[in-house]
């Protein structure tokens, strides 16, 4: 009689798990009115409702509302705009790319009846939205169909993206490059071939309550500090959270990184990343991969079958076929792992880490593996979980990292002020370097190989950055940045063929 106490006692084990995951995913999907946005974007203003979203219609502090309606052009509105000033959108399909280089610009989409107002690319245009003003917020509205990026930042600090649709819109589904003191949440993002949500190089970032699904990436964080993401649904993408380092790039550091509450399941999906890129290299069934960032803490996540691993730990030299930087210290260090919920991991493990299974004599992967370097890290309670690698990792002491609620300030982050020379290297940071690091092949060409080509030509890249042709078939098109004045566009052109690393 006691095996099949043993056996019914493993089926109720199994049936728990499924009713807290399926409960856990209806109260996560039926969360249908997000939280307001900071105070800071927030106002005394009228409790109007918008549409099925709920919540209160957003007024601005300052400034004015302009409406936009069906047939006309959201990029008017904006040219008219002035800091401080809503722009609210009502349902239709616009199809157009909307350049924000103002400040303290609100977009708020209104949704009315089960209507939205969609920004439809066609796949003939790059963008949906970019921004490099301070203090943008946009939410409300469906982006599909645009071969670059759905909401792309260069340098914008104090943004809010929030309970957006983002379907097939190219490279990036949501890129925040080069900002601070942001918040992307209640968005949905699928079909997009590198990341869903992509955090380049910024700092202070809370990541929430996000739906991801159907992409290479589901959540990016590369390069950054301070960021926070909770929450959030990530579900058959080839990785499902990934945060890391890529040399090459201005920042080079990736620090301080809270990886908390999140579903990552059945992440499963074929990498479709474009052949050559570094996303390309992700390993198929990948659930949550740290690649040489540091002081990074996963807590309390549910992750549940992910063929390959449930968490890949690794150095650039075992994770990446990257070029050196010697800026860049390599090791993934003082990483915590807490308490996580870790089942059905491993099932189908493929490359590096099939054949490392089989030095073990298994065809499993294991819910965690660590390879190459790397001190100073934890994990509480390893017997829970089938592991490799983790030989070194001492018992973690600390408990929670509960008394950490945003990595968002309380206030917004002062506007910058340089000089010119400055503005010039900042414009740089934030429009350039996101997709041409160094020597690394990202989203275009690396630097270096842009520099061999136009050598003593500035003008050249200048005339190029406000109308690129698409030569490359194995590249994505370059989106044009014709907001970007001729003098700016020449100095950019100068400085990048200035860069050594």
């Amino acid at each position: 009689m006691k095996k099949p106490r043993r056996w019914l006692g493993f089926i109720a084990v199994l049936v728990l798990f499924g009713a807290g995951l399926w409960v856990g995913r209806m109260m996560y999907k039926t969360q249908s009115i997000p939280p307001p946005p900071p105070a800071y974007f927030r106002s005394p203003g009228t409790t109007d409702t918008v549409g099925e979203a709920g919540g209160q219609v957003l007024m601005p502090k300052t400034g004015t509302v302009i409406d936009v309606r069906d047939g006309e052009l959201i990029q008017a509105a904006v040219a008219l705009a002035q800091p401080g000033d809503l722009i609210r959108v009502y349902p239709g399909t616009y199809k157009e790319t909307v350049y924000i280089d103002k400040e303290n610009i609100s977009l708020q989409g209104v949704i009315q009846e089960g209507k939205w107002p969609t920004l439809d690319g066609e796949k003939e245009l790059n963008d949906a939205f970019l921004y490099s003003g301070n203090g943008i917020l946009i939410e409300n509205f469906k982006i599909i169909n645009y071969k670059g990026n759905g909401v792309m930042g260069q340098a914008g600090n104090n943004f809010v993206i929030r309970n957006n649709w983002v379907i097939d819109a190219g490279v990036y589904g949501i890129f925040p490059e080069f900002g601070k003191n942001g918040l992307i949440e209640y968005n949905i993002l699928t079909g997009i071939e590198d990341a869903a949500i992509y955090v380049g190089m910024c700092d202070n970032i809370d990541v929430r309550h996000n739906e991801v699904f159907g992409n290479v990436a589901g959540i990016e964080i590369e390069n950054s500090r301070h960021v926070l993401a909770e929450n959030n649904h990530c579900y058959n993408n080839t990785g499902g959270i990934l945060i890391f380092i890529t040399p090459g790039l201005p920042i080079k550091t990736c620090y301080d990184v809270i990886i908390r509450d999140n579903f990552v399941n059945d992440n499963n999906h074929v990498n479709f990343g474009a052949p050559g890129s570094l996303v390309a290299g992700i390993p198929q069934g990948t659930g949550i991969l740290v690649m040489a960032a540091d002081q990074v803490i996963i807590e309390n996540n549910i992750i549940t079958g992910n063929d390959n691993a449930g968490i890949t730990i690794t150095d650039l030299a075992f994770g990446a076929n990257t070029a050196n930087d010697p800026e860049v210290e390599p090791n993934p260090d003082r990483l915590l792992i807490l308490e996580n919920f870790m089942i059905n991991n491993g099932n189908n493990p493929v490359g590096d880490l099939k054949a490392i299974m089989m030095t073990q004599l298994s065809t499993r992967g294991p819910d965690i593996v660590a390879v190459g370097g790397g001190t100073g890290s934890c994990i509480a309670n390893r017997d829970r979980y089938r592991t490799i690698g983790l030989g070194q990792w001492a018992q973690c002491q600390e408990k929670t990292t509960r008394d950490i609620q945003t990595y968002m300030l309380d206030t917004p982050v002062a506007p910058r002020e340089f000089s010119e020379k400055e503005r010039v290297k900042m414009a740089y940071f934030g429009i350039c370097s996101g997709c041409h690091a160094y020597e690394v092949r990202m989203v275009g060409p690396p630097t270096l190989v842009i520099q061999a080509l136009y050598q003593n030509n500035p003008q050249g890249i200048a005339d190029y950055i406000v109308n690129p042709v698409h030569k490359r078939e194995d590249f994505p098109e370059m989106p044009p940045q014709k907001y970007l004045p001729a003098d700016l566009r020449l100095a950019l052109a100068e400085y990048l063929l200035s860069v050594k690393k």
